[in-house]
This record gives structure tokens, C-alpha cells and sequence, in this order.
């Protein structure tokens, strides 16, 4: 019996305000991540579509996005499915100018013992970001890009 291949198509957005990059702390498959906001590509959807629902969703919010980053460039193996490839597709978006994101301070901060699908967003200074912020190897290489762009060492 031959193993299926199958591709998982994330679709993520980097928003910068202030000079503080906008990140979610996220407990999913009992497993606690940080990562960019975003998630999978639904068939039939296009991958801005997809950012923008994936916002709603999340934020609450409906975003601007703003332009195309990054698409993963080398093979990343998923996580959390066998025999499958991630590919990943950064954009740039901007939040409604008076939003009023709920975001905390401190990471996972959730309110008893997480459950399944929850999280809490968090703003993170570029001048104290690292790559090891972030759970997953794509988001960290985005992470590196994002501080050599703003002339950081991260």
C-alpha cells in the first residue's frame, strides 16, 4: 500500500505597529506555540482570502493586508501530519487604525489549564524579538528577515 503525499498551505501576517511585531500564543493540538497569526488554506479560497478570514476569526478584526513577504523556499516537513509537506505564505497587513486587539504582556496567558484552540495575542519589541520566539522553524526564518530588514541582530 503506497503512503499519500499531501501538502498543507499555512497562510500567516506579519503586522508591525510601533515598532512591536504582533504575535499569538496559541495551545493546539496539546501542544502550546508562538506563532504568527494566520492558519490553513481552505479549498476554493485564495491565500489573502484566506489571511483576511483567518483574521476575522482570530483578531475579531478585519485587516488590510499590505503585501506579500515570504513563501517557504526549502522543504519543512509538518509537525503534525505524516507524509506531508508545509509550505507557508507570509503577508503584511495592517490593523484597523483605532482597533482595540485584546493583547497582554505576558506569554500564554491564559486564564485556567488551556484548553484545545485557545490563545492570546502578544506584542513584541523588534529591539528584544529573537528567532526563538517562535515555535516553528518557517516562522523563525520570517523572524530573522523581518530584524535584518529593520537593521536588527536577532
Amino acid at each position: 500500500m503506497t503512503s499519500r503525499i499531501c501538502f498543507n498551505i499555512r497562510v500567516y501576517g506579519i503586522c508591525i505597529e510601533n515598532d512591536q511585531l504582533l504575535v499569538t500564543d496559541e495551545y493546539v493540538m496539546d501542544t502550546f506555540m508562538t506563532k504568527f497569526p494566520g492558519g490553513g488554506l481552505e479549498y476554493g479560497e485564495g491565500t489573502v482570502e484566506c489571511l483576511e478570514r483567518e483574521c476575522r476569526e482570530e483578531l475579531g478584526l478585519e485587516i488590510r493586508v499590505t503585501g506579500h513577504y515570504y513563501t517557504t523556499d526549502f522543504f519543512q516537513p509538518a509537525r503534525f501530519y505524516e507524509n506531508t509537506q508545509l509550505i507557508s505564505i507570509y503577508y503584511t497587513f495592517e490593523l484597523p487604525e483605532k482597533h482595540k486587539l485584546p493583547a497582554t504582556n505576558k506569554k500564554f496567558d491564559f486564564k485556567d489549564t488551556p484548553k484545545n484552540g485557545e490563545q492570546s495575542f502578544r506584542w513584541i519589541p523588534l529591539a528584544k524579538l529573537t528567532s526563538g520566539e517562535m515555535t516553528f522553524p518557517i516562522d523563525k526564518v520570517v523572524v530573522k528577515k523581518i530584524l535584518e530588514t529593520a537593521g536588527i541582530s536577532g
